[in-house]
Formats: structure tokens, C-alpha cells, sequence
């Protein structure tokens, strides 16, 4: 960051407190695997604000804005937003502490009454805001994602060729995908998107928020970075989910929950290819560093969900299944050594 811009925003953050720039005191909260940074204002009396900076050629903050005010007024838990300047990329952000979800996890009992405890906020979420003013989750954005997975897993990182099942069983999960209700959707609903703030589970990052799958928040969350569930702990937590749904009515009657399940297994697949695709992408095209490491776990969420799924009549289904063991796994784990 340019000593010309973090004098900009040390500047618009003190004005919009009334203050000037030796009254206060900013420091670097954290980054993303976006453009954004964060940093913590702290101000003459002791309390402290978040500032994004969001450079504006780069990341459009509009939706972020929008968004937190729509949720906050549905009585979500989201940061206020105090201030926005757009133009420069700006944002003054009510301080939601230090303490991400994924810190607070320790033995099964506790890790599984937080997830317990987000699921039932994914359940707020989608009850109290209507999807409607979303982009949709739709066919062409599900491809999209997928397609991330051969071009810059495979092709770009690996120098594999794409298999032949990889064709239909990418449509199998698109069509499980848009089988199910549509509602709101944070999009990135992993614990550290969750800050425990007064006892309390805040929502961040929902900038992305679209119109999409019942199930994708809660595969994001127990299928994410920090956790990896048994098959039996997945299928309680997802039952846990589904019994929620069916009694506030997200749900039809018609949708059992072994139907739901398999929906969830695809939906799974389908996050674990994506995420593969983009953790090579932010090494190779935004020289990020940290991801490589992170795919053996996402490896791992793909394989569990692949042999769980119920669409077994499809061949492609088994043959990608065997492919990923066989081919895939020994190729990253070989690359991997090489690389780290």
C-alpha cells in the first residue's frame, strides 16, 4: 500500500470522527485474498473502528455497502457501516474484535455446538433476507466456477489433461445444484467469515452474496478450511440443517432428507473443485502465498463427498471418483513436495 493512500485514508478516517490526524492512531488489522486491508482506528476516548481500504480500480465496494445496510436493518448481525467513500475506496466499520470462529474450536463437543450455532444463523439469514436484489447463483455461474478447477488446477499448476469424466459429472452437479430452493447466499460462509463479537456470531466478507442454492452456506461451513467432520458427524450436522428447513417451510415437504443429503454431497464437490481452482489461481496469477498448502484439505472434502454421493448409476461419477484417487491425489502430493 502507497504511503500516498494510507495518508489518504488516515486522513478521511479521522475527518469522519471529527478529529484530526494526530488524534488518532490506525494499525494493520489484516488482509484477504482480495485487494482489501484492513486496519484498526483507534480514537481518543479508547473505543476503535475498522477501516477497509478496497482500492477502487480493483474491488467495487458498492455491493458490500449495500448489503450490510439491507442486512443490518433485517437485524442480522453484520458490522455497521459509519462511513463510505466509493470513490477512493474507503469503508469506517464498526470493530468486531479479534476473534474469528475457527480460533474458538477445540475438542468435538465444542466444535460442534459452534457449527450447530452458525447453522442456525445461515437459517436466520435465509429466513429474514429475500434473495430477490441478488445476481443469481445461476448455470452459467456455476460453470464458471467449476471451469476454474481444469483451467488453472490442472492445466495451469499440474500440466494434467482434463478427464473425459470430467464433462458430464460437472453437469450432474450443476443440475443437483439448481434443483434446490434459492435463497440468500453469503457465499463464503467459513468460520473465519464469522466474528464471535459480545457472545455473538457477526457476519463478513458477504460482498459476493447471491441468489443461489439452499444448501451452499452450509457446505461452505462444514465442509471449510478448519474442520474436516466424519460421515457420520456430516450427515448430523446436515440433518440438524435440514429438520430447520422443513420446519420454517425453506424446504418442501417433498424433499426427504437423504435427497437432501445427496444435494449436499454435490454441492460439496462442486466447492472443492472451485476452491481448488482458485487456491492454484491465487498462487499462479495473484502470487499469493499460503494456499498451496491448503489443498490436500480441500483434497479431502472432494474425495469424501465423491464417495458419498448417490448418483452412483452415473459413470462418470464413479470414473472421476477414481480418477481423483488414482491420478489426482499422487499428482498434487507429488507437486506439492517439489514446490514447498
Amino acid at each position: 500500500m502507497s504511503s500516498y493512500r494510507i495518508n489518504a485514508l488516515t486522513s478521511w478516517a479521522a475527518q469522519q470522527n471529527g478529529l484530526s490526524e494526530a488524534d488518532i492512531s490506525l494499525s494493520s488489522a489484516v488482509g484477504d485474498a482480495s485487494f482489501r486491508r484492513y486496519f484498526r482506528l483507534t480514537l481518543p476516548n479508547g473505543t476503535t473502528q475498522v477501516v477497509m481500504d478496497a482500492p477502487p480500480e480493483q474491488e467495487d465496494s458498492q455491493p458490500f455497502v449495500t448489503i450490510a445496510k439491507r442486512w443490518h436493518s433485517a437485524g442480522l448481525p453484520v458490522p455497521k457501516v459509519h462511513a463510505a467513500n466509493l470513490a477512493d475506496g474507503f469503508l469506517l466499520l464498526e470493530d468486531l474484535g479479534c476473534t474469528p470462529l475457527q480460533t474458538l474450536f477445540s475438542d468435538d463437543v465444542t466444535t460442534q455446538a459452534y457449527h450447530t450455532q452458525a447453522l442456525t444463523l445461515i437459517a436466520d439469514l435465509q429466513n429474514r433476507a429475500g434473495p430477490t436484489e441478488l445476481p443469481n447463483y445461476d448455470a452459467a455461474l456455476l460453470s464458471r466456477e467449476l471451469d476454474l478447477f481444469p483451467e488453472w488446477c490442472l492445466n495451469a499448476w499440474l500440466k494434467l489433461p482434463t478427464p473425459e469424466s470430467w464433462q458430464p459429472l460437472r453437469e450432474q452437479l450443476i443440475q443437483q445444484a439448481l434443483a434446490q430452493p434459492v435463497v440468500t447466499v453469503h457465499r463464503d460462509f467459513d468460520a473465519m467469515n464469522l466474528m464471535v463479537h459480545d457472545q455473538r456470531l457477526f457476519m463478513i466478507d458477504f460482498q459476493d452474496a447471491v441468489a443461489g442454492p439452499l444448501s451452499y452456506d452450509a457446505i461452505s461451513l462444514l465442509r471449510g478450511r478448519y474442520c474436516r467432520f466424519t460421515s457420520e458427524q456430516f450427515s448430523d450436522l446436515v440433518n440438524t440443517f435440514y429438520q430447520q428447513a422443513r420446519l420454517d417451510g425453506r424446504l418442501p415437504k417433498s424433499v426427504d432428507a437423504a435427497a437432501f443429503l445427496a444435494q449436499c454431497h454435490a454441492m460439496a464437490a462442486q466447492r472443492s473443485l472451485k476452491v481448488l481452482g482458485i487456491f492454484c489461481r491465487l498462487t499462479l496469477r495473484d502470487q499469493k502465498s499460503g494456499y498451496l498448502e491448503r489443498l490436500p484439505h480441500f483434497l479431502n472434502h472432494l474425495e469424501d463427498s465423491l464417495l458419498a454421493l448417490t448418483f452412483s448409476n452415473e459413470p462418470a461419477l464413479a470414473e472421476f471418483t477414481q480418477w481423483v484417487h488414482t491420478t489426482l491425489r499422487p499428482a498434487i502430493t507429488q507437486r506439492l513436495a517439489d514446490t514447498l
